[in-house]
C-alpha cells in the first residue's frame, strides 16, 4: 500500500515519511509531504531539503541513500 501525505493526500517518498518521523514524531503515523510539512513549520521547501540532507550526512538511519 502507498503512502499519502495526510494533508494533501500526494504519494510520499520514504525520505518525506523520514523527515515527518524526525520532525514530529518517530512513531508518527500520519506522514506529509515536503510541501505540506514546510507550510505547517512556516519555512521553505528548501529549507526542508536542507533538514533532510543534513540529516543524511549526519548518519541518520530513517534516511535513503
Amino acid at each position: 500500500m502507498e503512502a499519502l501525505c495526510a494533508a494533501c493526500g500526494r504519494p510520499l517518498t520514504a525520505d518525506e515519511i523520514a523527515i515527518t518521523r524526525k520532525l514530529i514524531n518517530r512513531g508518527a503515523q500520519a506522514w506529509f509531504c515536503v510541501d505540506c510539512l514546510a507550510r505547517r513549520f512556516e519555512v521553505t521547501r528548501e529549507d526542508i531539503e536542507e533538514r533532510i540532507a543534513y540529516f543524511r550526512r549526519m548518519g541518520c538511519t530513517l534516511f535513503t541513500g
